[in-house]
């Protein structure tokens, strides 16, 4: 009776699920996450940069598990940072870059308010390692005749809003990151002859 069954099935064209799974087809969140370590392959020197157009164009093509497993073939998995939102004080609750830069980076702590402005000069706010000291967290980044990079990861949910008065507000970073109770950043920017790129990780 079973032989019958999936002799019935392929005669109507039907096929069995593939055991391994990788004919299943991929969402745009698989392709993102790809893309992710395509880019962290090349910022950790295990991939050249002149491989990096060749890699991501495999991810984006990719229809099924199988091809976007192929596209980053040899790249090691992320690993999950662990918990994110802590019970930490701050590590500080705004920079300035005047006439000059500011960076943060690393294992930080964010407060649930930071402000960066960059007067004439520019500045790098870094969450690839940050951690937030609450669930929700407002960025307000202000670049006067200046430039702010906000390079966030891609385990946060992102919303960037603003504009730019003869000058640029970039939403690349924007998104979803799909994780379950994931840290919400909301990046309000203003640009005067200047601009605030939100980026993820890696660009």
């Amino acid at each position: 009776m079973t032989e019958q069954i999936k002799t019935s099935a392929r005669g109507k064209g039907l096929a069995p699920a593939a055991g391994s799974g990788h004919e299943v087809l991929v969402s745009d969140e698989d392709r993102e996450r790809a893309a992710e370590r395509v880019r962290a392959a090349v910022g950790e020197g295990r991939l050249e940069l002149g491989e990096l157009d060749g890699r991501l164009s495999g991810v984006y093509r990719a229809r099924t598990l199988g091809e976007l497993t192929a596209a980053v073939h040899g790249l090691p998995e992320p690993t999950p940072r662990g918990r994110l939102v802590v019970d930490r004080a701050p590590t500080s609750k705004g920079a300035l870059g005047l006439f000059g830069g500011f960076r943060r980076a690393g294992e930080w702590v964010v407060p649930p308010r930071f402000t960066a402005w960059s007067m004439w000069g520019g500045g790098r706010v870094d969450l690839t390692e940050a951690r937030f000291a609450a669930q929700e967290t407002e960025i307000r980044a202000v670049a006067l005749w200046g430039a702010t990079g906000i390079v966030v990861p891609d385990d946060i949910d992102v919303d960037v809003r603003g504009f730019g008065l003869f000058g640029l507000v970039g939403r690349r970073g924007a998104r979803r990151s799909g994780r379950p109770g994931a840290p919400r950043v909301v990046v309000r920017a203003f640009a005067l002859f200047g601009a605030v790129i939100t980026k993820p990780k890696g660009e």
